[in-house]
């Protein structure tokens, strides 16, 4: 059976967090911007949507130097929203399986190979990590069974997969959505969130070693 899936990149927030005064998605990672680095990751993907809010049209002109078949979705209400209501937007009218990335995130190339390889649904959680982590925690075969904001075996850093009919509309995260759905397969792979100066400073040196052109 062919599993075609669509990605939508969650690029709608202010950033606050990192207090860099910019969306995330254009900070520079080792001389390139974050967004740039994801669409390389993501150049065999067919389908990308990528929800835009904050500072839209500084994103959109990032991402048609790189890609012009990508299809942008507005969150309008990116001040009061959070991650899960830019997927539930963004995860209208795709495939039938869609892959939520988050817009600050980097995953290792090897492991997005991987990713995109994936069969059925499943979860991507890593090693702990960064400063202000949601766990997960799973059981002898690796699936995730719950979210914890206090304790875990593993950090939720996505990205994660589900069928498009089971992506419901919520204001806050992404894992509110997938947790009605638990247990489910879960991969562990080399992901790194970008949500505090330090984490930035972390992924910066982690990039050093990744030969992407």
């Amino acid at each position: 059976m062919q599993f075609t899936k669509s990605v939508v990149i969650s690029c709608a927030g202010i950033g606050s967090r990192l207090g860099l005064g910019q969306n995330k998605s254009l900070i520079k990672i080792n001389g390139r911007t974050l967004i740039s680095w994801q669409l390389e990751l993501l150049k065999s993907v067919k389908d990308i949507r990528i929800v835009v809010g904050y500072q839209a049209e500084e994103i959109i002109k990032e991402v048609l130097k790189y890609r012009n078949d990508v299809i942008f979705v507005y969150n309008h209400q990116y001040f009061e929203t959070k991650t899960g209501a830019s997927f539930y937007i963004g995860a209208k009218n795709t495939n039938e399986y869609v892959i939520e990335w988050d817009g600050d995130l980097l995953v290792h190339p090897d492991d997005v190979t991987r990713i995109l390889a994936q069969e059925d649904e499943f979860i991507c959680y890593s090693e702990k990590s960064s400063e202000e982590a949601v766990f997960v925690n799973t059981d002898a075969n690796g699936n995730v069974t719950s979210f914890s904001r206090e304790h875990g075996n593993y950090e939720w850093t996505g990205p994660a997969c589900i069928k498009r009919d089971k992506v419901t509309c919520a204001k806050e995260n992404v894992f509110n959505i997938i947790e009605d759905h638990l247990p489910m397969k879960g991969i562990l792979v080399r992901a790194y969130d970008i949500d505090t100066s330090g984490d930035y400073q972390r992924v910066s040196e982690i990039v050093k070693n990744w030969n992407l052109k």
